[in-house]
Formats: C-alpha cells, structure tokens, sequence
C-alpha cells in the first residue's frame, strides 16, 4: 500500500519549513519510526518518522526546498520488501528485524545508534518504559562499537599529524599551514534568532540595570535538603534556577509593569505569569515556557526544566511550547559568564540574567567576609517599565534569594 508522507502540521506563528536532511533514500528498506527527513523552522527542528514498514518509494521534495504545513514530501511503500529491489534485502544483515520490534527506542537514538554502528539490542534503555534515548546511545560504550572505532584508526592516523592544533582543517582535509575558510548557508533557525534580535534593537528602548546577590543562603538551604528533596518528588533535583523563578513571579506580581507587553499603542498587562527559560541547544537558542508558574511548586518547576533540557537537547520540543511567555530568565553562569546584558525576547518586555556565582570578599557589619555572590542582571524596555520599577524589581529578586522564607510567605 502506497502511504503519503507529509511534513508535520505547522502552527500559526510558522509560515513554512526546509528540508535539512534525507536519511533514507529513494528505494531504501527502513522500520516503523525509523527517522526519514528533519525538517527545520524558525523555532525547531522537526522530525518525520516511518508510518510503518516498508521503503521510501519516491523523494517529491528535496534537501533544501520549502514546504508548506502537511505538504506531501514523499511517498511510502508498506510492505517487507519490494520486489525486484537489492536495497530491502540487505536490510536483515544489520539486525535480525525480530529483535529490532522489541527495541524501544527515540528516532534520534537510531540514527545516532546507525552513524556509530551500534547494535540498539545491546543499549540499557533509560528512558520511560524502558525506552532507548540519545543520550544512552552516546553514552554506550560496549564491545559492538568497538571495531567500527578501530577499522578507520589505520586511515585516520596520519590526518593529526598533518593538522595538529586545528580540528577545522582535519575536518577538510586541509595541510597544516592552510588559512582554511568554510562557508554554510545559515540555517533557517539561526537566521530567524538573528531577525529578532536586530528587530529588538531597532524598535524597543532597551537598558540594563545590575545588582548582586548573596547566594549563600540558597546553597545552605539546598545542602540541607536536597537529598530529602529528590526522594520525596521521585528524582526531582533541587537547583538554583527553581528559586529565581519562584521569586521572578512574586517579584512580576509586585510590579506588573515588568510582566506587561506593548501592542501598538496599548500596554497589555498579564494576569499569570509564563516564564520562559533560555535553553542553549546545537541549533541554537530556545526558550521552552513554564505557564502559569504561580501556581507551580518549586519541585513541579524544577521538574519542568529538567525537562524542557533533556527535549531541547534531543530536539524533541514542540513549537507550542516555545511560544508565548510573559517574562525570560536566562542562565549564562552555566557556562562561567561572571557578567552580561541580556537581549530581550519580544514581545515580552524585560528578561532577567543569573551568572556564575564566585565568592568575592564582602563588608559586612563592618567586616570582611568571603561569600558567594552571583551578579544579576535585568534587561528591559524603557517605553513600560521605568528605571526606578527596574531597580525595584531586581531588589525584591535580591532580597528573596537571600532570605529563601520570603518567597513561601509571599512577603
């Protein structure tokens, strides 16, 4: 039976996407929710699995082109194997097609599983229900990928020696010595962070305002708890970031200018508050949201980033959840920024900035004492919010990080 294959429905917010990459070819034997094409928008990068099966029978829209929202892209034969093809009957060769139907496993963990030639039979799955995912493919280390690694050594050996130091040039086969240039089109996500970002500099009156805080209550409070923590919410850790999003929807609540947008000549002001949370993928950065977070507990926050993590780093995330949002906070200490002015996420108007937290000597009580200090950062649209309600907002941010108790009793 002959089955369309057409890219995924698109919402509102997304016009069209592009073909990235055709994992299968036109005649090739694939396996129900086998990876087939991703297709990349604006915001994410999509994948399209095998409805059953069967092999690609023809490829309609190629690397590169557009497609509109449930375009067919190709056709599909479900079946075993076509007659009169090689392609399907070479298939068995890499793994019995019995013990691959009782294999779970994430289409980004087969593709992953095929690039390193890893037998999926042999990966502990981590996931629910036993499910393979990415992560312990890449984290599989046993006898099955073994010989794929050491078949190319003899080929690859003489390849850093010629281009020591330079990763690029060993990549393009490039000699040592070589001033090497590489020109990639810009992906369609990149170029759509870019339109935004240009967008937000030209049409808003954005300024910045600093404080620091003391982490050091915070950290006690976590050692003391955060064993007790995880047991009782089944594995749920306790971080820092939960604590800055409890205190940024007390703080948004205080001061609602920072959780209004403008629309043309109006200021819409939210009654709830969705906190996005900036995720640095591969691809670029993401901004999963958590709706209505002031009715959230800490565990049911911390437990919504974790997640939104894990799915931003395997691509899993779906458009719906990366749109809308009332206010950002954005984490830039994960990756040892002591200082930054963050860039606001439109139409919201204001994004907070957490950093690398470094103890510094502080006076305190006429005392010098060293402590752990983390520098906070409030970027925001002058056009709303005033610099006195800025200041004000960063220093109820301040005041609840140190004095945790603050932020259960609301005060």
């Amino acid at each position: 039976m002959t089955i369309e294959i057409k890219a995924p429905t698109f919402p509102e917010s997304v016009q069209d996407g592009s073909i990235v990459t055709w994992h299968k070819q036109a005649g090739e034997a694939v396996t129900r929710d086998e990876l087939l094409v991703d297709i990349e928008t604006d915001k994410v990068v999509l994948e399209v699995v095998a409805p059953a099966d069967g092999s690609v029978a023809e490829i309609i829209k190629n690397e590169g082109d557009t497609v509109l929202s449930n375009e067919v892209i190709a056709t599909f034969q479900e079946g075993a194997a076509s007659a009169g093809s090689d392609v399907p009957a070479a298939a068995p060769a890499a793994e019995p097609s019995k013990a691959d139907g009782d294999i779970i496993a994430a289409p980004a963990a087969r593709k992953l599983a095929q690039e390193k030639n890893i037998n999926l039979a042999q990966v502990v799955g981590t996931g629910k229900d036993g499910r393979i995912t990415k992560e312990d493919v890449a984290n599989f280390s046993g006898a099955s990928s073994a010989p794929a690694a050491a078949a190319p050594a003899p080929q690859a050996a003489p390849k850093p020696a010629a281009s020591a130091g330079n990763s690029s040039a060993a990549s393009l086969d490039i000699p040592a010595g070589e001033r090497v240039e590489k020109r990639v089109p810009m992906t369609r996500m990149r170029a759509r962070i870019a339109e935004r970002l240009l967008d937000v500099t030209a049409n808003t009156a954005m300024l910045t305002t600093f404080n620091e805080v003391n982490m050091a209550p915070v950290m006690a409070l976590r050692k003391q708890y955060k064993d007790k923590f995880e047991k009782v919410h089944n594995g749920t850790r306790l971080g820092f970031m939960g604590f800055f999003v409890k205190a940024a929807v007390e703080a948004l609540r205080r001061i609602p200018e920072v959780n209004a947008s403008i629309d043309g000549n109006d200021i819409v002001y939210h009654g709830y508050q969705d906190i996005g949370v900036a995720v640095s993928t591969d691809k670029g950065l993401v901004v999963p949201v958590l709706r209505n977070a002031e009715h959230m507990s800490l565990a049911d926050v911390e437990n919504g980033i974790r997640s939104y993590g894990l799915r931003a780093r395997d691509g899993k995330l779906g458009i719906e959840e990366m749109t809308g949002g009332t206010f950002t906070i954005t984490n830039g200490g994960v990756f040892g920024s002591l200082m930054s002015t963050p860039i606001l996420n439109p139409p919201q108007s204001a994004i907070l900035g957490m950093h690398k937290i470094q103890e510094r000597p502080m006076a305190v009580n006429g005392e010098v004492k060293i402590l752990p200090m983390m520098y906070l950062a409030l970027s925001y649209d002058h056009r709303i919010i005033d610099g006195k309600q800025a200041v004000q907002f960063l220093v109820a941010i301040k005041d609840m990080i140190e004095d945790p108790a603050r932020i259960l009793l609301e005060i």
